[in-house]
């Protein structure tokens, strides 16, 4: 066992294994929708992941046109390529391999995310992280963070983890949320390496594979597969052995247990809400900075 400070006395078991939806979005990109709208509310606070990866250029270079958000955060995590975001708040930053961009949407933002580059790969995610009811109509905010700026470590199996938000073996990530906590990692393993993570009780968590193929408790999850772990409660983490090297992210978060009402990019807690964006944009008044 490796010898961290996360050591996990009781591992999580893999409640079931999803299989994402192939979907575009956008003008036209091609992606992986792994966590859809029929599982929100089972991993409550996460609305949506999106994988994407290509390297044929029709299938991404059309990127995401100026388009409106209000009531969430996304974070859109770029392993692959390049991304150029605009925002109606006046923010602009180019995701590169490796970054990380984080923006919280609040009372409305209208923004665009076009790739910069004309061949190659561009893979990545795109997790969406709902807000309280509290905090729907808060300010947009908006950080760019280039791979060297995101906290790693290497535990003594040889797993390099980045944190990108949480924390793991001590190490504080690059953004917390004190509302829904959540954790977001990127775990690269050698074959027949073993990580533990430690995962708050109650708390939703999953991992989705995109190298590779990993083992907890027995049982595998294969490449391109997300797992949902069960919320056992004498459980304190999750233990997971590499069968090959693998590469996952693991998710996990502090459910808000309110009302869910989702409108294609708007997500609120009751149908009036709903009505009040849509209506908010149709007036120009979505993406006002005042």
């Amino acid at each position: 066992m490796s010898n961290t400070p996360s050591t996990v006395h009781m591992s999580r078991t893999i409640e079931r294994l999803v299989t994402g939806q192939a979907t575009s979005d956008g003008a036209g990109v091609k992606l992986n929708r792994v966590l859809t709208q029929n599982l929100q509310q089972r991993l409550d606070p996460f609305l949506m992941l999106d994988a994407f990866g290509s390297d044929k250029p029709d299938d991404y270079i059309a990127g995401f046109p100026d388009h409106p958000h209000r009531g969430f955060e996304t974070v859109t995590y770029m392993l692959a390529g390049r991304m150029l975001h605009r925002d109606s708040a006046g923010n602009e930053g180019l995701l590169e391999n490796g970054g990380v961009q984080w923006m919280t949407a609040g009372k409305g933002v209208i923004h665009s995310e076009i790739p910069q580059q004309e061949e190659g790969v561009m893979e990545g995610f795109q997790l969406w992280l709902n807000l309280h009811s509290s905090e729907k109509m808060n300010a947009p905010w908006y950080r760019d963070f280039q791979n060297e700026q995101l906290p790693k470590l290497t535990t003594p199996d040889g797993v390099q983890v980045t944190v990108i938000a949480g924390s793991s073996h001590g190490v504080q990530g690059a953004v917390t949320r004190e509302i829904t906590q959540p954790v977001y990692l990127d775990v690269h393993m050698p074959q027949g390496a073993r990580f533990e993570q430690t995962l708050a009780e109650g708390h939703n968590a999953f991992i989705y594979v995109y190298r590779g193929e990993v083992q907890i408790v027995g049982q595998a999850v294969p490449v391109q597969r997300m797992a949902i772990l069960a919320n056992t409660s004498q459980a304190d983490g999750v233990v997971i052995e590499a069968s090959t090297d693998a590469r996952f992210i693991l998710v996990s978060g502090k459910p808000l247990k309110e009302p869910i009402v989702q409108y294609g990019p708007f997500v609120m807690n009751t149908t009036e809400e709903i009505y009040q964006a849509l209506a908010d944009f149709r007036d120009g008044r979505l993406g006002e900075t005042a």
